[in-house]
């Protein structure tokens, strides 16, 4: 079910799409693109933002510690492009496809990005749908790949959350 999905991106392909994705796609490579966001954050004069800054990278390592360290080489499961033939526009990630790091970590900084800031938070949200879009579009991604990122990341940003109200809890009490 998941492969015909996928084929089905693949036969919307078009040059200005294809051009789109990768570009999308690239915003989620290493997660640089969130974290150059924690750094502007982090050297802000404001302290709500030294605070976000904190959180967004915290909700990056845990997704990265559980998503990446943990599940992949645990679940292990092939990328599509190996279990099936599929023109790739990108050059073929290496590792194993479940969870999509580049979703997981764009939905871990989002959902921490929207809790401070929910019109901000919405842009980051709908930039992190993109990202995990592009991943099947691109043949790199089963959608459940997609899904599992999503809720990581989500999970991933609650618990970095929590850890930090809780240390800013106690600094300021």
């Amino acid at each position: 079910m998941e492969l015909h999905f996928l084929k089905f991106l693949e036969s919307i392909h078009s040059p200005i799409l294809d051009k789109l994705m990768i570009f999308i796609t690239s915003l989620g490579n290493g997660g640089l693109f969130w974290i150059a966001l924690g750094l502007i954050l982090l050297f802000q004069k404001n302290k709500d933002s030294k605070r976000k800054a904190l959180n967004l990278f915290l909700s990056l390592i845990i997704f990265s510690l559980v998503g990446l360290v943990i599940l992949k080489p645990i679940i292990g499961r092939p990328r599509p492009f190996i279990v099936e033939a599929f023109n790739l526009l990108i050059k073929p990630p290496m590792g194993y496809s479940f969870p999509s790091g580049h979703t997981g970590s764009s939905f871990a900084a989002a959902f921490t990005i929207y809790y401070y800031n929910k019109k901000q938070g919405l842009l980051a949200l709908v930039l992190a749908a993109l990202i995990g879009f592009s991943r099947m579009y691109l043949s790199v991604h089963y959608p459940t790949d997609v899904l599992a990122g999503l809720v990581l990341g989500g999970l991933s940003s609650l618990v970095a959350t929590k850890i930090i109200n809780n240390k800013y809890k106690k600094t300021t009490s």
